[in-house]
Formats: C-alpha cells, structure tokens, sequence
C-alpha cells in the first residue's frame, strides 16, 4: 500500500477541481473527433496514444511491478471505463456538451453514499449540501434545454450519457481507492493500457485509421486525458472520494464555456442559473471540513 504525506484538503480539492477542467477540455476535443470519425475509432487511437505518453512517464520513474491489490484495481477501473467512455463519447455527439455534463452528475451524488458504503468514508455535511444545491442546479438545467429543440437522436444520447453516468461514480469510488495503493503515473499508464487492451479485439471489424489531419488532434486528446488522470490520482491520494466529488460539478462551466466557443452551443437563461447553484455548492464543498483520509485495504 502506498503512503502519501498529508496536505492541505483545499489542494487537493483545487488540482482535482483543475484535473475536471483538464478534463472537459479533452471531452471537447473528444466530441469533434467523434463526429468526424465515429466513436470507436475516436477511442481506440486516443488510447493507443495515451498508451505511449503515460507508458513513457511510468518508464522514466523504474517503478516496480504493481502489487496484487492494485493490479485488480487497475483491471476493475480499466473495464468500467470502457463501458463509461463508449457510452458517455457516444451521447456527447447526439447532445449539447453542457446538458452532456448535466446529464452525468448524478455520477457524484450516488458517489457519495458509494464512498459510505464501500470505503466506509463518512459523508460530510458540507458535501451532502453541495450536492442538493447542485441537484437543484441541474434541475434547473434540464427544464431549459427540454424546451430547446435538439433533434431524434437527442433520446438516445441522453439514455447513453446516463448509463455512463451510472458507470462513473463507480469510477470515482475506484479511484480513491486505487490512489491509495498506486500512484498517479501508474495509475494513468494501467488505464490507458487496460482500456486499450479491451478495445483491441474488435479492431479489425470497427476501426479505420485516420486521416494525417486527425491526428494531432488525437493526440492532443490522449494529452488532456492523460494529464487529466495525472491530477485526478494525485488529488485524490491526498482527499477523500466524499469530500472531492463534487468538484464535478465545476466540469459544467467548463462545457458550457467550450461549447459555446468551439461548438456555437447557445447559453440559456436556465443554464446561467443553473450553473450558479453548482459553483455555489463546490465552494460550500470546499469550505467544509472533509472526514479523515482513510487507509483502506483493499483485499485481493
């Protein structure tokens, strides 16, 4: 098991609050590449580049082989992205990105009693007050984008996005648990390399490889992704998985922001109002005092 020197739980809610942000830079870059190129190959070569920077950085550092404990992490976490990301990636293409991160919040809020019940975190007031606030938040959203007009496909890419949205609290409970037994650079490279893995069979059937002007684009999203696991692994070795969960709720401003610029995704007055709630529970959050950082074992 690995063991961290403690820090203050403000920095570790900042660098997770930045790794979001990291994050919905490369869900928009994401969302081009899936138009352009479907999401399967969109996926399987963000992975295979993600693979080679992170493999590189994990080489640099001569760690040792990954315990037991930590190698089923890295399986466990590596599967239910794939689920995550396909679905999520999927979605993101049929709906605008902001209603897309609406749609995925109810990720932190089951995270939360998930923490509870499998980390056996205690949940604090502050977190349970930023997610009613947040709740609210979105409610207020999705009142506003059900009047807009988003097309047929707008259905299913909402089921998508709240399936993976299921998928990933999942993911944020098995990432404070994986920040305890590996460290971040590992943590990117097993991923990456797991995902990959589960991808590959079904490559001679679903992907096609890309033209040259796709690529620097592909890259720069294995980029974002990576250093976006990077920050999310180091935050969430110093802080517990209640007390960072709702910096999700940031990564809505973001998409908001980068929708509107690189996808002409209009901002309604609901959306604003919305959004407001949101920052305004992460501050609650942030403000509050977190539980202790627990040292789970994680049986093998």
């Amino acid at each position: 098991m690995t063991t961290s020197t403690p820090v203050r739980p403000a920095l570790a809610f900042a660098v997770a609050a930045i790794g979001i942000f990291v994050f919905a830079c490369m869900d928009a870059v994401m969302k081009g590449l899936v138009i352009a190129l479907g999401v399967y190959t969109t996926m399987i070569w963000r992975t295979f580049a993600g693979v080679a920077i992170s493999g590189t950085l994990y080489a640099a550092t001569r760690a040792p082989w990954p315990s037991r404990a930590a190698m089923r992490l890295h399986l466990i976490r590596g599967a239910v992205t794939v689920v995550m990301a396909l679905t999520f990636f999927w979605g993101l293409a049929r709906v605008p990105m902001a209603q897309a991160i609406a749609l995925a919040f109810i990720a932190p809020v089951i995270a939360l009693f998930l923490a509870a019940l499998i980390l056996k975190e205690r949940v604090p007031r502050g977190s349970v007050i930023a997610c009613v606030l947040a709740a609210i938040g979105v409610g207020l959203i999705l009142t506003g984008q059900a009047r807009a007009e988003l097309g047929p496909e707008a259905l299913k890419g909402t089921i998508a996005i709240l399936f993976s949205a299921l998928c990933y609290a999942f993911n944020i409970v098995l990432m404070r648990a994986q920040a305890l037994v590996a460290g971040p650079v590992e943590v990117a490279f097993w991923q990456s390399l797991i995902v990959f893995a589960c991808l590959v069979p079904a490559a001679p059937w679903f992907a096609h490889v890309p033209d040259a002007a796709h690529w620097p684009v592909i890259v720069l999203a294995a980029v974002f992704a990576t250093v976006s696991l990077l920050l999310l692994g180091w935050a969430y070795q110093h802080g517990s998985a209640s007390y960072l969960a709702p910096t999700e709720y940031t990564s809505f401003v973001w998409a908001a922001i980068l929708g509107w610029i690189v996808f002409a995704e209009t901002l309604s007055s609901w959306t604003v109002a919305g959004a407001a709630l949101i920052v305004g529970g992460c501050v609650v959050a942030a403000r509050g005092k977190p539980s202790p950082v627990p040292q789970v074992e994680i049986a093998s």
